[in-house]
């Protein structure tokens, strides 16, 4: 009989086997970190523009917090593999404590570092949570002999919809601790040491994840190794950036920050407040997080391949189209109880949308670049990151109406070429399995 040269003849008995990893719990854990840390941060993020007015403070902060984002996206591949995704996911949970700290003496001497620092933060903790949970889902799959692409889609669709809920509980804390006295507002410092707190419990959790040992095998296949130099980097980059399949997926990876960011900087300044004020800020953004939240769970739940896939995405694309076509044409404030529903209406709408991107294109992501994990979910949070600073630094210059056609013409974009996207690749696999 034939020795499989690979086979080790003598077998070390003193090795301990590790135990098995239990994936649905470093999953859950993963989900309640990221609950904890961003219902603080996204709160604030909400917040910044209102409460941090002197010399467009809270604002700019934002805008500089995400060029940094983008800036540091290009590395953080590199820096996710060399610590291991889940000690990048501990060590990006710090710039959002600081961030969060500062915010209690707001100043440019205290909130620009700790922007800068945030985007870096940031960037290794996403591109740490993306490639931490495709991890934990095709090892689940192979464990149990499950299908890998339903276990994608329903562990993405619990961690978003997870996520999503931030807005949820975020906006709800800050409706309960936040006062309005005389048009001043009080009570922002119990509310910034409430939210230190919960980050700090997020981080504790975090702790407490597996150390997944995919880290190594991923270094020797990968081109880009610990003893890397920066040129060898970019050459990476420019390498995935050559793949057909990533170019494209970046249109919708922009439109989805497009998207995001127009929650934050248009929905709420233009739509919300005219109508509701800045009282109804936190409650119309609870309504948002919550249809999300829902969105994103439900997607998760259909995910199972390319072709569901696509479906769900032009579901969610469709239902925000709709939403730009009557912005555009046929928006007012008006008055009355119906005028009062409409920013809600709306905010559950681009909700539903959000949540469906959200999974779809983690899921996408982990299916098509299994090689390359934390490289492609750098790209995803480098254009995406790109895309919200973009609309930082604009919207104060742009009408609604202008950002909403910019919107519609990147949103038709970017769904073309997804289209082109999904059906080129299932004819790829359908050519495999007839010649097969």
């Amino acid at each position: 009989m034939a020795i499989d040269e690979e086979t080790p003849i003598l077998v070390d008995q003193n090795v301990v086997q590790s135990p098995p990893l239990n994936h649905k719990r470093d999953v859950h854990i993963l989900c309640w970190a990221f609950l904890l840390i961003f219902l603080a941060y996204g709160a604030i993020q909400n917040l910044e523009s209102t409460i941090n007015t002197e010399g467009d403070l809270g604002t700019t902060s934002l805008g500089i917090l995400y060029v940094s984002f983008a800036v540091f996206s290009v590395v953080s591949s590199v820096v996710v593999r060399k610590l291991g995704a889940k000690y990048a996911l501990v060590l990006g949970t710090t710039g959002y404590w600081l961030f969060t700290a500062a915010n209690l003496l707001p100043s440019w001497y205290t909130m620009v570092p700790t922007s800068v620092y945030l985007g870096f933060a940031a960037s290794i903790i996403w591109v740490g949570q993306g490639t931490y949970l495709t991890s934990a889902a095709r090892s689940h799959a192979s464990d149990n002999k499950l299908h890998e692409g339903t276990v994608i889609g329903r562990f993405n669709g619990l961690f978003w919809g997870m996520f999503a809920a931030h807005q949820l509980v975020g906006n709800l804390v800050t409706l309960t601790l936040l006062r309005d006295n005389g048009g001043v507002t009080t009570g922002t410092t119990l509310l910034f040491i409430v939210f230190l707190f919960s980050m700090t419990v997020g981080t504790i959790l975090m702790c407490f994840l597996s150390n997944r040992n995919t880290r190594d095998e991923q270094l020797e296949n990968s081109p880009v190794t610990l003893s890397s130099s920066v040129g060898s980097l970019v050459k990476s980059m420019l390498n995935l950036l050559l793949d057909i399949r990533i170019l494209l997926v970046i249109p919708l990876i922009l439109y989805s920050g497009l998207q995001q960011a127009f929650v934050w900087a248009e929905y709420t300044k233009e739509i919300v407040n005219p109508v509701l004020g800045e009282q109804g800020v936190g409650g119309a953004m609870a309504v948002y997080g919550a249809f999300d939240a829902v969105s994103s769970l439900l997607a998760g739940r259909l995910t199972s391949n390319l072709s569901s896939i696509m479906i769900i995405t032009l579901g969610g694309s469709l239902i925000q189209l709709l939403v730009l076509l009557w912005l555009l044409l046929n928006y007012s404030a008006g008055s009355g109880l119906l005028a009062t529903l409409l920013p809600l209406l709306i905010g559950a709408l681009w909700g539903i949308g959000d949540g469906v991107l959200n999974t779809q294109l983690s899921a996408l992501l982990g299916m098509l670049f299994k090689h390359d994990l934390e490289g492609a979910f750098a790209q995803f949070k480098l254009w995406q990151s790109l895309s919200i600073a973009v609309v930082y630094f604009i919207s104060a210059s742009i009408s609604m109406q202008t950002m909403v056609a910019i919107m519609l013409v990147a949103l038709c974009i970017s769904v073309a070429c997804f289209l082109f996207l999904t059906l080129k690749v299932e004819n790829v696999l359908l050519r495999r399995r007839d010649s097969s």
